[in-house]
């Protein structure tokens, strides 16, 4: 498989394919949590679009720091754009869990939160977030529907067609991946 890096050397090289097989590569994944977040079709592909319109901006401006990560770089764009999108709505979509009413960044809305105990949750759920992408696509999955979609672990077997122990078992190798990943990046995931 041709690595990413190669790819967008190629496409700045003047080969549009090579772009093309970069965006296939990573457009249900960028697509998917775009809509877990805003939870609008419409909404999604404007963002989608935006995503990528930024993406080649960027590369074609030479802005791009090829450390490997074109996936994680790009989620960000698409993180930041959704961001922005509720900005100008001056709103953050809200939905009901048990123990509090939280955004869609998994931010509880407590009045008694200062701003910099706001700023490191944020980053705190932005370096997870960039570091679920790094995941085994099936771990990527289950983690994906479990935490961001809160499914079961009887629904996550049936959306993925496995069983329930195949998909509890993604989920475990999943997290002790995500462990690794914090270990090895020398992260601190709590305040």
């Amino acid at each position: 498989m041709i690595t990413d890096n190669i790819l967008i050397q190629q496409y700045l090289s003047g080969n549009n394919e090579a772009f093309e097989t970069l965006l296939s590569r990573y457009k249900q994944r960028i697509y998917s949590f775009i809509y877990s977040k805003v939870k609008d079709r419409e909404l999604t592909d404007d963002i989608f679009q935006d995503t990528f319109i930024k993406v080649i901006k960027t590369l074609k401006k030479g802005s791009y720091n090829d450390d490997g990560r074109f996936l994680s770089w790009a989620m960000r764009i698409a993180h930041n754009l959704i961001v922005d999108h509720f900005r100008r709505q001056q709103r953050m979509p809200k939905y009901e869990s048990h123990d509090a009413e939280k955004d869609v960044f998994y931010r509880v809305s407590e009045p008694s939160q200062n701003i910099e105990d706001l700023l490191i949750n944020t980053q705190i759920k932005e370096d997870l977030n960039t570091l679920i992408l790094e995941l085994p696509e099936n771990q990527y999955e289950v983690l994906r529907m479990r935490l961001y979609q809160d499914m079961s672990f009887k629904e996550i077997a049936e959306r993925t067609n496995v069983s329930i122990n195949t998909s509890l078992g993604r989920m475990r190798y999943g997290l002790i991946n995500l462990r690794k990943l914090i270990e090895d990046r020398n992260l601190t995931m709590t305040q």
